[in-house]
């Protein structure tokens, strides 16, 4: 039996990064989930290259957010580890950050294209479009790489002033999707959801490529109803 202080975390985190094979969101070993425990100022991830059928809970690697540090495993950590560092250090709101390659998503990332909120199944989960940042320098490339992709991602949002609870997925230029949550299984969900919307939003376009967002008034009512403080989608309570 495990001695881990942080045996609940990794399981947590092992089951969230499983899901993502579940849901057809991942291919090979692409993609992470990163779990963060808040008041042990910690979060756990996803070692690097291990198959999503052989992952189990000691396999979890646990990172101290402020210094990057490894608490605990006997694995590295995946390689995309600064890039969740730096968006849990940036975005208090997020409990948990996942990355994917999930091929829709990933096409508008190839294509430097934000996902245009078309419709209300897109309005329901972000409130707008879901950005993509700037094409990454020579010099961030050829530095600490993964960290400058969190800081492409928190300099987007910093500049348009846009709410990352609000929105909280991105599209890194010519990468792919990074998203986040208040817990793992609504970041997971919210990766979900935006390959739903990325594959909605390339078929609107292929049947009417004039096609225009829908209006701030239906925008509005949909994310609103359903994350606003007057919200009253679902059971109270219920977080559905």
């Amino acid at each position: 039996m495990s001695t881990s202080r942080f045996q609940k975390l990794k399981e947590e985190c092992c089951n969230a990064n499983r899901e993502l094979r579940t849901l057809g969101l991942v291919d090979l070993t692409f993609g992470n989930v990163s779990v963060a425990d808040r008041q042990a100022g910690v979060f756990a991830i996803k070692p690097s290259g291990v198959d999503y059928e052989v992952l189990e809970p000691q396999h979890i690697v646990v990172v101290e957010i402020e210094s990057g540090a490894t608490v605990e495993g006997a694995l590295r950590y995946s390689s995309d580890t600064p890039t969740h560092r730096r968006l849990l250090m940036a975005f208090a709101e997020a409990g948990a950050v996942v990355h994917t390659h999930s091929r829709d998503a990933v096409a508008w990332a190839q294509a430097g294209r934000g996902i245009p909120c078309f419709g209300t199944t897109h309005a329901d989960h972000f409130y707008g479009e879901v950005p993509v940042t700037r094409p990454m320098t020579p010099a961030e490339i050829g530095g600490q790489y993964e960290w400058e992709t969190g800081n492409v991602i928190v300099e987007r949002f910093e500049a348009a002033q846009i709410d990352p609870a609000q929105v909280p997925a991105v599209l890194v230029h010519g990468h792919g999707p990074f998203v986040w949550g208040p817990s793992a299984a609504k970041a997971v969900e919210y990766a979900f959801a935006l390959e739903i919307v990325a594959e909605m939003a390339i078929a609107t376009l292929r049947l009417n490529p004039a096609a225009q967002p829908i209006s701030k008034a239906l925008l509005d009512k949909h994310f609103l109803r359903k994350h606003g403080a007057t919200a009253y989608y679902g059971q109270p309570g219920a977080g559905v």
